[in-house]
């Protein structure tokens, strides 16, 4: 469902860096990353440490400062550069069988509690109460490691949040006189001005991929509604409330103010939008804002502003997702867990979580603000507006086996009430495997 990586552009540029970099048992620029403590205890034989994370500017300075800090000359740790779909598709090769590829896995809250109900994780509670001093674990933010548990037990260390921020174009809002849209109402009206008065044929970009980002977009519309996927209370799905059509009725309500071919525009194909003015508005993962705010990628950069995503009814919850990275460690990692584990915590420490921002919101609190970000005051209200999460393993199986419905409803091919029909008896399967 979520896809968060990076731009072309930078992807470009990235590439090169990484085929320039060479860290110890990296491919990564892990030679440049930031020093940070961490003191493994003498092995009796050579260590060989696969690490799986995909690379974008949120994501990087935390594994490359793992992979420089915690190679020696008894530890190496390789990280090959991959993309975020390579990396959704290499966690389910490795956590299928008995014994895996990988030793240490970056993973988000979305998809933790099905891989943790399955026994595919190492729960980390034990190792927590050993090592978490020294490593100053108790300063992580509690509800991101609550993102990160299951029925209680730990299985992912947080090293960084991402929520929903708007990006616009300040000089286009500043020639018509707009300000940033607080509903969905008002998101039309300041891409109609644009449309009409601005030069912009489609001034509106969300990333809508029919294949995964458009269950994140519709999974926003209906939180912002205050609607789970599956009633707390009662275990019942909600899409044949009206919050769901109210959901599906506003994202298609917008769709006269994007380009055409939107449901093939995953995060990174909105940010080429910005970058060559096609678009003046885009809602995206957080991670994805520095990005923009450098001219080597965009030639708007300085013209960059930032402001909280609108919410859909003028409701206090925002059209917004809060998304929680983290790692976590295979139980079929053949690699000592306590060794693991000590790499993982090193590589949220406070110097590599300082020197994250502004591309990452890192779980040690306090890191991200106006002085250190220049999207930190649409972060922190972006944030404090989010739907609840969803820690359940139905969460992320409803959403996948409904992505297809729901871009039939978007793209108009399914009526809203058929779509909510089909969407309800999915869900209705999935949740039936989980009743005793």
């Amino acid at each position: 469902m979520r896809a968060r990586r990076p731009a072309v552009a930078a992807l470009a540029v990235v590439t090169a860096l990484l085929l320039a970099g060479c860290g110890a048992g990296s491919r990564t620029p892990a030679a440049t990353a930031t020093l940070v403590p961490c003191d493994l205890p003498p092995q009796s034989s050579a260590v060989d440490v696969n690490v799986l994370a995909y690379n974008s500017s949120a994501i990087d300075p935390f594994t490359n400062s793992m992979v420089r800090s915690c190679s020696n000359d008894e530890v190496t740790l390789h990280h090959e550069p991959i993309d975020f779909a390579g990396q959704s598709q290499k966690t389910i090769a490795t956590l299928a069988g008995r014994y895996g590829t990988y030793d240490i896995l970056a993973t988000y809250g979305f998809v933790l509690p099905e891989y943790a109900s399955e026994g595919k994780l190492a729960p980390l509670d034990e190792q927590v109460e050993r090592f978490g001093a020294q490593t100053a674990l108790d300063q992580l933010n509690p509800q991101m490691r609550a993102a990160l548990s299951y029925d209680g037990t730990l299985y992912g260390i947080p090293m960084q949040a991402q929520m929903y921020v708007m990006a616009y174009r300040q000089d286009v809002f500043d020639r018509l006189g707009l300000t940033p849209p607080r509903t969905f109402a008002e998101l039309r009206d300041v891409a109609a001005r644009i449309q009409d008065e601005g030069g912009i044929r489609y001034p509106l970009a969300l990333p809508l991929l029919a294949s995964s980002d458009i269950a994140t977009a519709y999974d926003a519309a209906l939180g912002s509604l205050g609607t789970d996927y599956v009633d707390r209370e009662t275990g019942r799905p909600n899409f044949d409330t009206p919050q769901a059509a109210e959901a599906f009725e506003q994202l298609r309500s917008l769709l006269p103010y994007m380009d055409p071919q939107v449901t093939t525009f995953a995060q990174p194909a909105v940010q080429q939008q910005m970058y060559n003015g096609s678009a003046a508005m885009s809602i995206m993962f957080s991670g994805r804002m520095q990005d923009l705010t450098l001219p080597e990628n965009n030639q708007f950069a300085a013209d960059m502003a930032f402001a909280p995503p609108p919410s859909l009814d003028g409701g206090e919850t925002l059209y917004n997702t809060l998304s929680v990275d983290g790692w976590a460690i295979p139980a079929n990692s053949e690699n000592d867990k306590d060794l693991l584990f000590q790499m993982i915590a090193a590589a949220v420490g406070p110097e590599s979580s300082k020197a994250a921002v502004p591309g990452a919101f890192p779980a040690r609190e306090g890191m991200v603000t106006p002085d250190s970000s220049p999207f930190a005051e649409a972060q922190l209200e972006s944030i404090g507006k989010a739907p609840p999460t969803e820690p359940f393993p139905w969460t992320s199986r409803i959403s996948t086996e409904t992505t297809s419905i729901v871009a039939d409803v978007i793209s108009g091919r399914t009526s809203i009430p058929d779509g909510q029909r089909q969407m309800q008896e999915t869900a209705t399967a999935i949740l039936a495997e989980y009743r005793p």
